[in-house]
Order: C-alpha cells, then structure tokens, then sequence
C-alpha cells in the first residue's frame, strides 16, 4: 500500500504588490529587493480576507483535478489560521461540502506542505483513510510587519492542495521516502513573539511591543541554516531511494529566497536548469509554497515521468524533503500573470 498524488491545485489572491510599491514606505530600491531575493511581485490578501478563504480555492481545484468530490480526511498546513483556536480545518472541510470529515491543522511554518504529506502518507499507509486532500494555505501578510524591510519584502499569500490515494508503490506519483528534522534550540531565529500563551501570560494581552505581534527573522543566520539543513535532508532522501542527484529532473524547493535555492542546487551538484522557481512572481508563501510551484511548474517546466525532488526549510526550525516520479495529472495551473477569480 502507498500514497499516490492524483490531483493538484492552486489559488493567488488577486492583488498584487510591487517591489515598486513597497519602496514608496522602506526605506529600499526595486533593485535592492530583488537582487537579495528574487522578488519582483507578491500576492496580499484584501481586508476580510483569511486562509481558510484561500484554502477553499485550491482545495476546490485539487479535488476537481483528481475528479473527486469527496475524501478520507482534510489536513490544513499553515502558519497563520484564521483564529489561534479552533483549527481552520474543519472549516474548510465543511465549506468543501466535506460534511463530518476528519481535519486538522498541521502548523510546521514553511516546511508545514512537507510535513503534511508525510502525514496524509502515514493515515493512508496506516489504513484510516484511502484518500487525503492536503491544502497549504497562508494570508501571512498580516503577520508581517508593514514597516520592517526584512520581511515585509518576502513575503506573499496564497494557497495550493494536493490530493492523495491509496495506491501501488510502483505508480508515478507515489510517495514513499521522507526525511524529517527540527531543531528547538534555533526556535528565535523566525519567531512571532506574542500571540501565543508564553508572552500573553508574561505580559498581559495588548501589553508589551507591539513589534512583537509581527514576524521577526535573523536573515543571515536563516539563510546558512537553510542552505545546509535541505542539503542534508535531500542527500538522506537520496540515499534511502538509491538514487543520486544525477537522477533528479526537477528540483522543487520552497520558494524562501531564490538565492538559497541556487546555493542548494550548487551544494548537490546540479545544474541551475533543473531549479523550478515562482518565487518572482508569488515571493515566500510558507506552507503554501510548494504546492503552488508544483501547480505552476505543470505550466510546461514540469512533466510526467520526471523525477522530482521537493525540500523544505522553515521556522521550528524544521525541514523535509522527499522523491518522487510526477505522475500525469489534469491541472489548470493559477495564471501569474493576471489576477485570479474566486471559482
């Protein structure tokens, strides 16, 4: 029994925000941002706007690309819920049209797509569920703080969905090697002080900086860890499929920073062609990240039969990676050069 990727979808909120627009309040140039990143543009989520609001699009889109209407269970990555409690799942299962249907939250920053597949091939493999619709899903705008130029330049909202099924582990799309690590101690370096019980019990809620509501991030010391954490995480996925990086067609990495992905590929030894990146056009999108390079990639740099490699690096700090051979999917990739419409 195996976990096999049968459908994929995706959705941009439809306003878009230029490196030009952000210069006119940081205190930067276009050129500054995109050099140091990649980034020409990002996606923002309108005022009433939430992921689960996000994550109903794409998930729509996964389930109608697998021609299902109906799964097992719902799993929700993301990093920024509509409401710390309850889990934005179960709303979006509903919403779905998926009635009394198992869901949760999985909340492992920008490796949370990649620890929620393992988790959607674990309720597969383990016989709870025969199928899995695993959304990744962010409106962290509204995390950033609008006047911090480490942050508010990277990052972007949008959501992206991959459903799963019971298969054969010989089929293309089948997921079966995973390799996943955290380390605690690090925790600070992509942290949101407040909003959770250690600072609310310290301080007192509406108490304290108010800097602290927003995302903090040691930039330099991200990007070393980032490098060398997916390059150890990748090479162990390697070994336990008994391939090598010259066997990878495609590298899928998450989409933090365009210059780690180069320094990724470099690491490995392979050649800057087989990088897929959106990263220009969507900027950091956390959980959402690599479901919505896959969908885009379908757009002509990813094609059935190609091998795969997907990585993640996110706060925790945590990382993931996993192999696998792309299967032949029906996909309507999310158009990044127009605004998306609510389906």
């Amino acid at each position: 029994m195996s976990a096999v990727v049968c459908g994929l979808g995706g959705w941009l909120p439809p306003t878009i925000v230029t490196n030009e627009e952000l210069c006119d309040r940081l205190d930067t140039t276009p050129e500054w941002i995109r050099s140091r990143t990649g980034i020409i543009e990002r996606r923002v989520v309108s005022s009433g706007t939430a992921t689960s609001d996000l994550a109903v699009e794409a998930g729509r889109r996964a389930l109608r690309s697998a021609g299902f209407s109906t799964v097992g269970a719902v799993v929700l990555a993301t990093t920024s819920p509509d409401r710390l409690c309850p889990a934005s799942g179960p709303e979006v299962a509903t919403r779905l049209g998926l009635v009394e249907t198992p869901a949760f939250d999985v909340d492992s920053a920008c490796s949370g797509f990649v620890y929620g597949l393992a988790t959607g091939v674990g309720l597969i493999s383990a016989g709870v569920s025969d199928s899995v619709l695993l959304i990744g899903a962010e409106a962290f705008s509204t995390l950033v703080n609008p006047a911090d130029r480490t942050t508010a330049t990277v990052f972007g909202d949008g959501a992206g969905a991959l459903v799963l099924r019971r298969g054969r582990p010989d089929e293309p799309g089948s997921l079966d090697a995973f390799d996943l690590g955290a380390d605690g101690e690090h925790s600070d370096l992509l942290a949101i002080p407040a909003g959770g019980s250690r600072q609310r019990s310290a301080t007192g809620l509406g108490h304290g900086d108010e800097a602290d509501w927003y995302l903090h991030m040691a930039g330099r010391a991200v990007y070393q860890q980032a490098v060398a954490r997916m390059r150890d995480s990748t090479r162990r996925v390697l070994e336990r499929t008994g391939c090598s990086a010259s066997d990878v067609d495609v590298l899928a990495g998450h989409q933090a920073n365009i210059r780690i992905l180069e320094a990724l590929a470099e690491r490995l030894g392979l050649p800057g062609d087989r990088i897929v990146s959106n990263i220009d056009r969507v900027g950091n999108t956390l959980a959402a990240s690599i479901p919505l390079l896959l969908d885009t990639a379908t757009n002509g740099n990813l094609i059935p039969g190609d091998r795969v490699l997907i990585t993640a690096f996110g706060a925790g700090l945590s990382w993931g990676s996993t192999l696998l051979t792309w299967p032949d999917l029906f996909v309507q990739p999310v158009d990044l050069s127009a605004e998306e419409e609510t389906t």
